[in-house]
């Protein structure tokens, strides 16, 4: 007998042919997103220029765009016209009590309105979110007559206390843990887990992104900040930066060169953190649906 060759069968499918994609030329985009970084660093780099150049350089009519001798001196003389150092110490002790105590209190109070139940959650939580809608400049008065009570004058605590809640950072955290898948949460609560232990060991690191946004708001938000510092501070050795920025300014005139290095200066501590931070700033902001 002779063996059964074996048959092999081949299947032949259809052969499409790909047609190649077309790639789109994006010297357009290109070009209008450089055209567009370029007006945006324009003033960042105008006030540069300004900052070495001299008083009357600046003041001249036409403007001097590019100054002849470099006046490095302005940075040097920002120092002896303003206690730089101390109040730069004071501002970032200032922003750290504050961006504490947001990324707690408002993250705490977001998982409540997102998770818990309580009677009249919704009442309070309108209540809550009806402060954004109120200008901040009516609060000023009763929190003014509460730092006094208090004896925070001319601290750093009288500074900060206002700023270590905020109606938006509870909205943003409550928007961010409603995003979060309710069987973690049930299971563990099957598993015996706390409501607190729920909340700091399982839904708070899951929502980094959402405590990277308000970090950066907060951050952003303080370092910048000039009206509560100017009421609460009558001294220049207890203020921050944006107070001492402000005292640089003149009555009848300025001295704009040494403005200007003053407040590159300032704005340094803050670029450096965005570069170092730069993938988390994006993070943060895209997925909170900031615009």
């Amino acid at each position: 007998m002779s063996e059964a060759l074996p048959t092999v069968a081949i299947v032949t499918g259809d052969r499409t042919r790909r047609r190649p994609r077309r790639t789109q030329s994006n010297t357009g985009a290109h070009i209008v997103l450089l055209l567009g970084g370029i007006v945006m660093v324009s003033p960042l780099i105008y006030q540069l220029l300004m900052s070495l150049s001299t008083s009357q350089q600046v003041e001249s009519v036409p403007p001097t765009f590019w100054p002849g001798t470099l006046q490095w001196h302005n940075y040097a003389d920002v120092f002896a016209q303003m206690p730089f150092g101390q109040e730069l110490w004071i501002t970032i002790a200032i922003t750290l009590v504050r961006l504490i105590g947001q990324l707690f209190l408002c993250s705490i109070a977001g998982y409540a309105f997102a998770r818990m139940r309580f009677t009249a959650k919704g009442v309070i939580l309108a209540l809550v979110l009806s402060i954004i809608m109120v200008p901040a400049q009516i609060y000023l008065i009763p929190q003014y007559q509460i730092i006094q009570n208090l004896g925070w004058l001319n601290t750093v605590a009288g500074i900060a206390a206002p700023g270590i809640f905020s109606a938006f950072g509870t909205f943003l955290m409550r928007q961010f843990f409603l995003g979060l898948p309710q069987e973690l949460e049930d299971a563990a609560r099957i598993d015996g887990a706390s409501s607190f232990r729920i909340f700091w060991n399982i839904m708070l690191p899951l929502a980094s992104n959402g405590l990277w946004a308000l970090g950066i708001i907060t951050v952003l938000w303080s370092w910048n900040d000039l009206m509560w510092p100017l009421i609460v501070t009558d001294s220049a050795n207890t203020a921050p930066l944006s107070v001492g920025l402000a005292n640089l300014q003149g009555v009848h005139s300025n001295n704009y060169p040494v403005l200007m290095a003053a407040s590159l200066m300032a704005m340094l501590p803050i670029l450096i953190l965005f570069i170092v931070l730069q993938k988390r700033v994006v993070a943060g902001i895209g997925r909170s649906g900031l615009k």
